[in-house]
């Protein structure tokens, strides 16, 4: 059977990278307790740099948005350190477009490359700083639900 038809070869991938992602879920909710990082995980802020630099190394928001959601799962990591680590997920994902103005332009991205990646980290970085003091608050309150 070939796979030559790129609607088939897409929605293939799709499910590949869903089942990788539940996978990855699963053994993420099976790790329980980490007690060695136990400063860094009731630490928001130290939480929001894990994710921007987990996320610039994975270079996946969404490895990194699961990994959080499984370790929240499992009780391993409270939820306002996950709201700031997906906050720094949310900034280390514009390392992808950086890296692909790169690529694009053989060095720092120029003209329209340029400005597309400025205002895509500027957003992001603007949500974050707006945010971020606010976790313990925005926790409560998704804690009700």
């Amino acid at each position: 059977m070939e796979f030559n038809n790129p609607v088939i070869q897409a929605l293939l991938g799709l499910v590949i990278f869903y089942i990788g992602l539940k996978m990855f879920s699963g053994g993420m909710k099976s790790m329980g307790k980490l007690e060695h990082l136990e400063y860094f995980i009731h630490n928001p802020y130290w939480m929001f740099l894990g994710g921007i630099v987990c996320t610039l190394l994975w270079q996946s928001s969404s490895l990194s948005t699961t990994a959080i959601v499984g370790l929240v799962a499992s009780g391993a990591l409270p939820l306002p350190s996950a709201i700031a680590a997906i906050l720094g997920a949310n900034i280390g994902t514009t390392g992808t477009i950086w890296l692909a103005g790169f690529m694009v332009s053989d060095g720092m991205p120029q003209g329209i490359t340029k400005q597309i990646a400025m205002v895509h980290t500027g957003v992001n970085a603007l949500m974050a700083v707006a945010l971020l003091p606010f976790v313990q608050p925005i926790a409560r309150f998704i804690s009700r639900f």
